[in-house]
């Protein structure tokens, strides 16, 4: 399965999706309260985000889908 990211971090309402590349289909949709949460934690790198490295894209995916689990998971 391969992904899209569409990211609009410089908006006054950011938000970063995360997109199966074949259907079109949300995989992940983070809002801005999301995207504070993880630069906090230091999570978020916007340079990953634009870099054209597989392995490093992959980590950011990675790491973006385990989130979004985890939070989920929250009472």
């Amino acid at each position: 399965m391969t992904y899209l990211i569409d990211a609009w971090l410089d908006r006054p309402q950011p938000y970063l999706r995360i997109l199966d590349r074949q259907t079109g289909a949300v995989c992940i949709a983070l809002d801005e309260e999301a995207l504070g949460e993880l630069r906090d934690q230091g999570d978020l790198d916007v340079s990953q985000l634009s870099t054209s490295e597989p392995a490093v894209l992959k980590e950011q995916v990675r790491s973006l889908f385990l989130f979004c689990y985890a939070r989920e998971l929250r009472p």
